[in-house]
Formats: C-alpha cells, sequence, structure tokens
C-alpha cells in the first residue's frame, strides 16, 4: 500500500481506523469520489470516524481510513456500536432470542441475524435508530401495530429515544418461526 509522498507525520489508531497527518493545516478525508477537509483540531481526542466496508486511500498529505473487517459474530457487532445502541440491540437480541429459543444467531450482509428454517429477522444499529428487518411478511401481518413507527417495505425503524416494543418484537417473531416453519413443511 503506497502512502503518496512517503512522508506519514502522526499516525493516530482509533478502532482500527488511522489518520495521518503531514501538516497541522488540515487534512483531508477521502472516500470513494467524497471528500472532506478538516483541520486536526476538530479531533482532538481522536474520536476518528470508523468506516466498515471499503475506503480507500488517496495520499499526498490525505487522512487515511483503512477497511475494518466485518463482524464475525453478533457480540462483535455489538461491540462496534456506541453505548446507547448497544443498549438496544443487546435488549432487542434477548428479545428475539426468547421468542425463538431454536434459532440460531448468525451474521448475513453484515448485520446480525436470526435464522430458523431460513432467516426470520435481521437488525442493525444506526445513529438515530434500531433498524429491525422481518421481512415483508412480518411487517404486513403487523401493519396496524407498526403504524407509529417509520419504515420502508422490509424495515423498521425504532427510534433511539424511545422504549423498544418487546412484545411485538416477539410477536412478530412467532411470526416469522410459525412461517418458516410451515414452508418447510
Amino acid at each position: 500500500m503506497g502512502f503518496g509522498n512517503g512522508e506519514l507525520g502522526n499516525l493516530f489508531t482509533i478502532e482500527n481506523s488511522f489518520l495521518f497527518r503531514n501538516s497541522s493545516k488540515a487534512d483531508a478525508l477521502r472516500i470513494g469520489r467524497f471528500e472532506m477537509n478538516f483541520p486536526i483540531s476538530q479531533f482532538p481526542n481522536f474520536k476518528i470516524i470508523t468506516i466498515r466496508n471499503n475506503a480507500s486511500l488517496n495520499t499526498n498529505n490525505m487522512a487515511m481510513v483503512t477497511k475494518t473487517p466485518p463482524p464475525k459474530t453478533i457480540d462483535e457487532y455489538i461491540l462496534g456500536q456506541p453505548p446507547l445502541v448497544r443498549t438496544k440491540l443487546e435488549q432487542l437480541r434477548a428479545t428475539i432470542r426468547k421468542a425463538a429459543p431454536g434459532a440460531t444467531e448468525k451474521i448475513s450482509y453484515s448485520m446480525p441475524a436470526f435464522a430458523q428454517e431460513g432467516v426470520l429477522v435481521y437488525f442493525a444499529g444506526w445513529k438515530n435508530h434500531i433498524g429491525f428487518y422481518p421481512f415483508i411478511s412480518g411487517i404486513n401481518a403487523f401493519k396496524k401495530e407498526l403504524s407509529v413507527y417509520e419504515g420502508a417495505k422490509g424495515s423498521i425503524k425504532f427510534p433511539l429515544d424511545k422504549p423498544l416494543p418487546a412484545s411485538l418484537i416477539s410477536k412478530i417473531v412467532k411470526f416469522r418461526v410459525k412461517e418458516n416453519l410451515d414452508k418447510k413443511s
């Protein structure tokens, strides 16, 4: 991997992300075709943004963010989240486990998932919400109860500042278990 003119300057490492600084004036973060210039003083504690998936290095006094390997387990996924998101994800995970004790945990599409005769649900942590993905059938079966939440065709957004609807989540997961078992027979 090349580093432009070869002068690395100061190297700071936070959660597998790297920032190379060659001047005290400004650095740049470039990901794909997007570039952000910033004064290094904006990061006094070096809470550098962690980029998952693909990030590229464009040098000549640019910042570099490395590719963080995707999590291999739900534990790894949850540990990589901010504290509030982590708490909500643990609550959601416990609710799903209770509703589907025969399901197995896995990571699929870089997201936590529970499977029993096929994937039951996916979930993910976001900046302002917890994403819950029970497939279109799970959404349609509980359309009325879910109408108070934002979402799309196969997703639901549970806001971080509100309690998770554990009983509704449990009903949806149990519905998905039954649906998957019925498909098998």
